[in-house]
Order: C-alpha cells, then structure tokens, then sequence
C-alpha cells in the first residue's frame, strides 16, 4: 500500500574521502543524446548539494587544524569522475562548513607513488609540526607508506608539501601480501618507551584483516611489532584503520596519545567487502602492544558501525582548537558511472560530526553534526502537539524541502506497546526495515518524516521509527526506506535499518534530518546511530510530511525545521 491511499491533512505553520573504493563500473561511453550540455547543467544542478563539501568536478583523507584553519585532504581524480589518476586534493575553513579549495597537495610523481597518492593521515610531531603519511603505488604496483613535510610551515594554509628522501619508510615484509598494505593512522606518542606509533591496514592470507603496529623514535625509521595491534579471521582486508581514546564520561575529545584509566580506545576499520565502517570499543594495553575489545563488543546485534547507510573510508581527528573529536566520512553515489559523467562529479564528504562514548551503554560511539552546522539555519518553521493518527500524513507547510535540517520529538509514554508485533529474532535491522518499509502496518509505527516528497507522495525518502518485539525485547528500529525515492532506474534504493539503543521504550524519542537535495543524513536519540541515504528524486518541488502507518495514535510533541543556506553564499573570507 502506498501514501496515496492514506489521509493526508492540512498542518497550520507557526512563522547538511578518503579512501574511494577500488573496483567501480567499467567506462562505456555515453550514448549520444541532444542538448548534452543542457543536460549535464539540470542534472548537476538538481543533484549537486548545497552545504555539503565536494569538489568542484570530479572524483572525490586526512584532517587537521593548523594555525586558525581546519585543513581537508582527500582522494580526487582532476581528470574525471572516475576512478584513477589519484592525488590529494586540499581544501581549508575556519568553521568547517565554509570552504575554499587549494592546489593539490600530492600527485604522483616518483617510483614510490607513481601509481597514486592513496589515503593517510596527518600527525603533529614535537613543536607542532605537522607531517603527513600516505600510501603510494610503486611501479612493480606495490603498496608501500611515505611522508611529506610542508615546506613552509609559518604558511598557515600548508600549500607546499615535499616528499622526504627516505621514502618509502615502510615496506610490505616478505611473505605479506604487498597489494593489500596501506592507510596509515594518525601517530600517537608512548612516554615510557619515547617511541611513536602508528598501524596500517593489511591482509594475511586470503581473509584475515590485520592492524599491523609500527614503533618509531623518529617518525622517519619505522619497525614491525610482532603482532598485529588488533585482526579479524575472517574479514578481508582491512582499509583505512583508525584508533583513538574516548573519555569514559563526557563528551569531550582527546589527543591520540592519551592514556589512562578514564579512557576506552576505538578500533576502526573499513572493510572493502561490505563497503562498511566498523568500530569496536575496548582496552589499550600498552605494554602488551594489543587492543582487546570489551566483551560483547565485537559480536553486538547492533554491529557497532558508525553509519547503517552510505558512509565508508572514514577519518577522525582530534580538533584542539574546540576539545573535541571530528569524524568525517566519504559518501558514493548510487548512480551508474555514466551518469556520473553526465553530473561532472562524484562523491562527496558528509557533514562533520562530533563523536563521544555513549556512557549510559559504555559500549557505542555517539555522533552529532558539529555545532558549525546550525550556523547555516535560516528560516524556522515550528509545528508542536501534532496528534498522527492511524494512517495520517501531515505536511508541514513554510520550509524548504530539498534543502533543511529537521529535528522531531516523538511521545511514546502514554503508548501501549507492550502488545507490538514480534518480528524475526533472526533478522537483522536492516532485514527488518526490508521486509516491512514504510507502508507496514504495525502497533507502534512506522512513524516519522517523508522528505525530499513530492506533493502527490509518488516520491519520497522515509525515515522513521517502528517499535518491535525482537528477541523476546522491545527495540526501537530505525529505518531509512529510499524505494519511492525516485523514478530514474538502476539506481541502488538500498533500505537501511538499525537498532537504536534504548534502555526505556516508553519515552520520548528524538530524530535529526539533515537534507540536502540528494543526501538524507539522520540520526536517532541524540546520535545513538546515523543512517545516510543517498537519493536521486527527479522532481523540484519537494515537501515535507509527518506520517505515522501504525495502527496506534501517535503524538509528534515538537518539530523544529530550519531552511538551510548555500555554503557558496555565505562563504566571505579569501586566501
């Protein structure tokens, strides 16, 4: 059943890369069609975001804040919007959401990287200098990690770097499986032993993915500990690691060389096979050299991962400048190389989130969008008390709906949910959100938002909540359903889904959407789990509706939706 047939009513309106995957599609070229260049304007246009970073053109590593301006590096092709000819494009802000693109930073250009700059990750050494590590393809196309150094370092914006003579520093041992051996982390610093350390990705074996540990006194000459840091049996190769501390209690970020018993540390992978980021949160032992997870950890139901959606190659770094951890991830597209071409990009950076340890679990990783973000809100369209009726929808008139942030609060208190439907204890979250969508009738929802909609509900991207009985539990199931998203073909319309932790189902429950034309970023409870769609609807005028599918009345207590601006437009300082 679709939204046509449900009662739709009048509301009254109170005046938001690292590493890019390896294989992609192969490059037919385009069928010859009229008014190309009109063509590849509108599609541009219509899909391009507003406040979201990507270059220019073109294809879309590691992050810093370096004397006033946060630095973004990442993996760019100045040829095409395709896969190849990899450097690493750079470009700065003062606030994160504002930026102004440089010259690239790497290209290839000696036999150690000639077959392209890949991902890394910057360190600040003694003084405050900063270096970057990379991974470069040699010419016998083997993978081997090298540094470069700025060349003027009272030059806050780092436009120069130069590649050091000792490259490579770190070479594949023999025995290991040199085209899989890269994505060096942020270095962190041991006191007792004045040794630095760092871990690269790699594969052992046909499926085992490794965080091999390096100790350095001078960043230059690198050895192999033993063991690895932390491995996987059964994973495949390990891409772009990241390991870092998280305050048992608070909020606030630490630098990657902190220790102590107020600390847990963070294991971070992306996995090439899945196309997922996945994290664990644990011990750091250092006289051990090995991380161990917190029991439970690794084989959660929740999966641990920092985005149920289209997020991958992610990198953290630690901002000084506000105390805090910033997380930022690579968004693909779900379209077909052709039409990528047609666009003149592809990809694109999500919005920065500020990451902690959930201390009411002890267990998950917390994300929010940096505070910059709310900086671009213009117009505010308040709707409070809204009571959603079985089958209800109810637009909400005054904002803008390619391009808003929503934050909605749900009252679940005074519901009867103790009788709700119970679902295969088998199935995963995302199985779940499949197999049911958003028209599912069940006692406690589907309820929540339909955006990027168009006035007839032929289109729309639904994000929503569904409380279910799964494993003998009441959980709060968070989908994202894009298969009414849009009307082009081939396009991946994926339902993502998860389990958002929730000591007390009957409370009020929080969801955040930020929408910008062709990317739906959501995220549950405050940021207990993040779900990123990407979507393609083919029309312009968009709305925005309240819907609630179950068979329960459903009381939406406060919604908050804000027009958000064009980062071109209030872009204002120059270099």
């Amino acid at each position: 059943m679709g939204f046509q047939n449900l009662k739709v009513c009048a509301a009254s309106v109170i005046s938001f890369t690292w590493l890019c995957l390896i294989t992609c599609a192969s490059t037919e070229p385009l069928q010859m069609v009229h008014n190309l260049d009109t063509l590849i304007t509108n599609v541009e246009q219509l899909y391009r975001t507003a406040y979201h970073f990507q270059p220019q053109k073109n294809w879309m590593n590691g992050p810093m804040f370096y004397k006033g301006y946060y630095h973004l590096f990442y993996q760019y092709n100045p040829e095409g919007p395709f896969w190849g000819n990899i450097v690493w494009g750079h470009s700065v802000s003062e606030d994160l959401v504002k930026w102004r693109s440089l010259d690239v930073a790497l290209v290839p250009s000696e036999w150690y990287d000639i077959g392209g700059c890949w991902s890394g990750s910057t360190t600040f050494l003694e003084g405050g200098k900063p270096v970057i590590l990379y991974t470069g393809i040699t010419n016998a196309s083997e993978q081997v990690q090298n540094m470069v150094v700025p060349k003027n370092l009272s030059d806050p914006f780092l436009r120069e770097w130069v590649k050091i003579p000792e490259n490579p520093i770190i070479v594949p041992n023999r025995g290991m499986d040199a085209k899989n051996f890269r994505d060096p982390t942020t270095g962190w610093f041991d006191s007792v032993d004045m040794k630095w350390r760092i871990v690269v990705g790699a594969l052992e074996g046909r499926s085992r993915g490794m965080a091999l540990l390096y100790k350095s006194t001078d960043f230059i000459k690198w050895e192999k500990v033993k063991h690895p840091l932390h491995s996987s049996e059964s994973s495949g190769v390990w891409e772009c690691p990241d390991f870092y501390p998280v305050l048992v209690s608070g909020k606030q970020g630490l630098d990657t060389s902190f220790v102590g018993s107020s600390v847990k540390h963070v294991m971070k992978v992306s996995l090439l096979e899945t196309g997922y980021d996945y994290y664990t949160v644990g011990s750091y032992l250092v006289d051990e050299n090995i991380f161990v997870p917190d029991k439970g950890s690794q084989d959660d139901e929740l999966e641990l991962r920092y985005d149920y959606g289209k997020f991958y190659a992610s990198k953290s770094f630690y901002d000084a400048s506000k105390n805090r951890r910033v997380l930022w991830g690579w968004i693909t597209e779900s379209d077909s190389q052709s039409e990528d071409i047609m666009k003149g990009w592809a990809g694109l950076q999500g919005i920065p989130r500020t990451i902690w340890l959930d201390d009411s679990t002890g267990m998950n990783l917390m994300q929010w969008p940096v505070a910059e973000v709310e900086s671009l809100r213009g117009k505010k369209t308040v709707k409070n008390n809204t009571i959603l009726k079985s089958g209800e929808v109810v637009e909400i008139y005054g904002v803008t709906g390619a391009q808003m942030d929503v934050e909605v609060s749900f009252d679940l208190r005074k519901m009867e949910i103790e009788e709700v439907e119970e679902m295969d204890a088998n199935a995963t979250a995302q199985e779940l959100c499949s197999n049911t969508g958003v028209s599912y009738k069940g006692v406690v929802g589907p309820f929540g938002l339909l955006v990027l909609a168009s006035n007839d509900l032929t289109q729309y991207t639904a994000v929503f909540y569904h409380i279910i009985s799964h494993q003998n539990k009441l959980k709060l199931l968070m989908c994202s359903d894009q298969r009414r998203s849009s009307s082009l073909k081939d396009l991946d319309k994926t339902t993502y889904g998860s389990f958002v932790p929730l000591n007390d189902p009957k409370k009020i429950v929080s969801l955040r959407v930020l929408v910008d034309h062709s990317i739906v970023e959501s995220f549950a409870e405050g940021g207990k789990s993040c779900i990123t769609s990407r979507v393609y609807p083919t029309l312009t005028d968009l709305h925005l509706y309240l819907f609630n599918n179950g068979s329960s009345t459903i009381l939406c207590n406060q919604l908050n939706a804000w027009d958000m601006k064009t980062t071109d437009n209030v872009y204002n300082f120059e270099i």
